[in-house]
């Protein structure tokens, strides 16, 4: 078993890292003094590339940034200031006041250039807006969070089938069908939306709040993870029937270009698996259950990562891959390795089985020596080859910044806390 100590030096290893390097890169960087909001766009050396569009998703998700940050303890008056910011030009220039709810992508000046109205997007403001109102007391964070969750009971829950609509037009009609979206479900979407109702109890402590995320939890144990092993399937048919997985026409994020055709039925993500994972527990934190109730739910998908995820020959996590078999992608992207870390440590505290410790000692060093440019301001990669030679080696875009690195450091130095805190009672 791991001693004190150990605990004791990654931690003060973590620490270090986020307050002096992880951290400082986005609050000198990412505020638009200009316009509002943050620029996003940074290449391998933390210049900026001198793109300057504002998607919603990463406005939302540097708003939930520098909240958690300051809600947290980190970033200190800097980060609250940007949280500010960032809440104000969001709320001037994102939300459709013709049809409610969160429009995708903006310019820079916060002109809309897509108004579609992306599921993805909606929990992420409902989670954003949350965390911001808790970590500020600002009622307009507070009126924006339950707006948000007005439009996603409206206009996105699905009264037949349970669950909810993902991809949607600008007036909220459902967007057609196939690539477009208009007849698929993910587990993505639905574990964010678990995630936002989590916090968003935690803000409100409303009965029926409460009673929604329990709805939510229910649904993705019932009905999204494959049978046997316990690890999420990817897309489903709106009643919930398992589908091979595609891509999406509208604009998402920075993905390896697909393959022909669309994913095996059984192809299952290990980031999303584990950070599913680490999300309900906290989850059920959050409402006042024991843990060890959902262990049979947390644990086979911890271990199917152990056995296929993890590279025990270079180090780190590996994107995806058949539930029951290696994968044959060897590249390994950023935010799988951030939500991996969170997950090994939450295992470990529950099981105390080493196997997990190892897990998370393994793709944290593969993160400090190949993911973080420190040189650069401490940002991590956004994709590598398997030995860590950088594929993309940007550190920050339209779709990716801080919300997947920043937070996995803020979460991987509460649970070490706790941990060293632990072994030395």
């Amino acid at each position: 078993m791991p001693k004190q100590s150990e605990f004791r030096r990654v931690l003060a290893h973590t620490e270090r890292y986020l307050q002096d390097s992880l951290l400082p890169f986005w609050l000198e960087r990412s505020h638009d003094p200009e316009y509002g909001g943050f620029l996003t766009y940074f290449d391998r050396h933390g210049r900026p590339t001198g793109k300057t569009a504002k998607t919603f998703l990463m406005q939302i998700r540097m708003l939930y940034t520098m909240a958690s940050a300051f809600r947290s303890g980190f970033g200190g008056a800097r980060s609250l200031e940007l949280a500010r910011a960032g809440a104000e030009f969001i709320m001037a220039h994102y939300w459709d006041a013709a049809h409610g709810g969160w429009n995708w992508i903006a310019d820079r000046a916060g002109a809309i250039t897509y108004d579609g109205k992306v599921g993805y997007g909606q929990a992420f403001g409902l989670y954003a807006m949350s965390e911001y109102a808790l970590a500020s007391g600002d009622p307009a964070g507070r009126q924006a969070a339950d707006a948000t969750y007005r439009m996603i009971c409206e206009k996105m829950a699905d009264s037949r089938y349970g669950g909810y609509y993902e991809i949607m037009q600008a007036d909220w009609q459902p967007e057609r069908p196939g690539v477009y979206g208009g007849d698929r479900k993910s587990l993505d979407v639905h574990m964010h939306i678990m995630e936002a109702l989590t916090r968003y109890y935690e803000l409100t402590g409303e009965a029926t709040h409460r009673r929604r995320l329990l709805e939510v939890i229910d649904l993705i144990c019932a009905r999204m993870l494959q049978p046997g092993n316990g690890t999420g399937y990817m897309q489903f048919a709106l009643d919930f029937t398992p589908i091979e997985a595609i891509d999406f026409a509208v604009e998402w994020g920075s993905n390896e270009p697909p393959e022909a055709g669309a994913k095996p039925l059984d192809t299952t993500s290990y980031g999303h698996n584990v950070e599913f994972a680490w999300l309900l527990l906290h989850a059920v934190d959050v409402l006042g259950i024991l843990r060890n109730q959902y262990e049979p739910i947390v644990l086979p998908i911890c271990e199917q990562c152990l056995r296929y995820g993890i590279d025990w020959q270079y180090g780190g996590v590996y994107i995806e891959g058949p539930a029951e078999a290696p994968t044959s992608n060897t590249h390994k992207q950023f935010w799988q390795h951030a939500e991996v870390l969170v997950g090994m440590l939450d295992a470990f505290a529950l099981t105390h089985d080493e196997r997990y410790w190892q897990a998370f000692s393994n793709v944290y060093d593969f993160v400090m020596e190949k993911f973080v440019n420190l040189p650069a301001g401490g940002e991590w990669y956004a994709l590598l080859d398997r030995d860590g030679t950088p594929i993309w080696d940007y550190l920050g875009h339209a779709w990716k910044i801080s919300y997947h690195t920043v937070r996995s450091m803020i979460q991987v130095i509460l649970r070490l806390r706790a941990l060293a805190e632990s072994a030395g009672s």
